[in-house]
């Protein structure tokens, strides 16, 4: 069907070693970014040249605005702000839907338009990861998973602090906290809109050539992820309100161990030999620790309100797998940090992460001490760590549908007169 796969393992280059990559709240990979393809081979297929052209210049216009960001990207030293983030970032999401809306015309057809074209995307931080496949399909994948890119990397702009005119710390809007949950479950709409009605589409010849990036559990795990960092979110804005009680505040560290166990599960069983996918799994990996520090500290808690004997035990052992878990997510986000690419370096703590910095350690050893001092003499009354409760998850991926084919696309108006003709003279 037409399908090229060019990647750094078969193409023999020099594969370039990502930059410095700025501050990171929100993981995202390196952008995949479109290059202009060759539309003429629609044209002996009765398509009006006005159609075509629509196709090509809603094409061209994302490629030369995906171009202005990487190379904006490229000059900036601190490229947070810019590359993944600024004002470009905007501008490239207006003509992506109606870009779809064209593409999905050429699927609309029995497939006879389907492998006529071919689609090239490469890596905007290292662009020998290279993949062109000739898939209309392939194309609409690859920009439903680019809207999602761009939706993350604008929760990552909204989420780093920011410095105030007051002189005080830098911190984070409580207007950026809201919006960013929307962005993220914007941006798992896309991705689940993907996984559920493009890639079972996909040729079998395409889905096994797919770039790893595009691969189902990877897009599985950057879903679950934004939801992930939803609930990161909302579970800290639960902190600073006073009228959130602990109750709320464990079922949503609760889900959020839920999601990122999944996506754990999801991007373990990708062969991601990359440096994106390395700094990925570290993401993960720091993210599902860090969530699990937090529903054990909530739950020994809650725990430690019951005056029993065996529930303080309970409680303690809770709060020391919690103090357990917020060590190794330290140890993780360290290793995440210095992994390449390089984040210039961690961003201030903020939100529930430095609440449970602050509060874990001294709350376990508090009640250790109250623990040890209770059963002065006795034995065998340290436990182990409790299990969690089982909370179903409240966040939920935005419902996200492919739009109908542009209304361009009617056959009989886009056959040019002579080739309808044609057509008929052979009846």
């Amino acid at each position: 069907m037409g399908c090229l796969v060019s990647t750094p393992s078969d193409s023999g280059g020099t594969r370039r070693r990502p930059a410095n990559v700025g501050e990171i709240v929100v993981f995202v990979p390196g952008l995949r970014i479109p290059k202009s393809s060759d539309f003429s081979p629609l044209q002996p297929e009765g398509l009006s040249s006005d159609l075509i052209q629509r196709l090509s210049a809603l094409q061209t216009g994302i490629v030369l605005l995906a171009d202005q960001e990487m190379q904006t990207a490229s000059k900036s030293k601190k490229k947070t702000a810019t590359r993944h983030g600024g004002s470009t970032q905007a501008d490239l999401q207006q003509p992506l839907q109606p870009y779809l809306s064209m593409l999905l015309g050429l699927v609309n057809d029995g497939n006879r338009l389907e492998h006529l074209v071919e689609f090239v995307w490469v890596n905007q931080e290292d662009d020998t990861e290279k993949t062109g496949m000739s898939s209309a399909w392939y194309e609409v994948l690859s920009v439903l998973h680019f809207m999602a890119m761009l939706s993350l990397s604008e929760a990552n702009a909204l989420l780093l602090p920011k410095t105030t005119t007051d002189g005080y710390q830098p911190k984070i809007s409580e207007d950026s906290k809201r919006n960013s949950v929307d962005i993220f479950l914007k941006a798992a709409g896309y991705l689940d809109c993907a996984i559920q009605n493009v890639i079972p589409r996909l040729p079998p010849d395409v889905r096994k050539n797919l770039p790893v990036d595009l691969t189902e559990e990877v897009l599985n795990a950057l879903c679950l992820q934004a939801l992930g960092q939803g609930a990161y979110i909302q579970l800290g804005m639960a902190i600073d309100s006073a009228k959130a009680t602990l109750a709320v505040k464990r079922r949503l560290a609760c889900e959020m161990v839920k999601y990122w166990q999944q996506a754990q599960e999801n991007i373990m069983n990708v062969s991601l030999a990359s440096y994106w996918g390395d700094k990925h799994r570290l993401f993960i990996k720091w993210k599902y620790a860090e969530a699990k520090a937090a529903a054990y500290y909530f739950h020994g808690l809650i725990l430690d309100e019951t005056n029993t004997e065996k529930s303080h035990a309970m409680a303690v052992a809770a709060l020391q797998a919690a103090e357990e878990f917020l060590n190794e997510s330290k140890k993780a986000s360290e290793q995440f940090s210095m992994a390449p690419p390089q984040s210039s370096r961690n961003p201030p703590l903020w939100g529930a992460t430095k609440y449970l910095y602050e509060r874990i350690p001294k709350d376990a050893s508090c009640r250790a001490r109250t623990n040890n001092e209770l059963h002065s003499g006795h034995e065998n009354f340290t436990e182990k760590a409790p299990p969690l409760p089982d909370f179903p998850v409240a966040l939920k991926p935005d419902d996200f549908s492919l739009p109908s084919p542009d209304a361009s696309w009617n056959l009989k108006g886009n056959m040019r007169k002579e080739q309808i003709g044609e057509t008929r003279s052979q009846f």
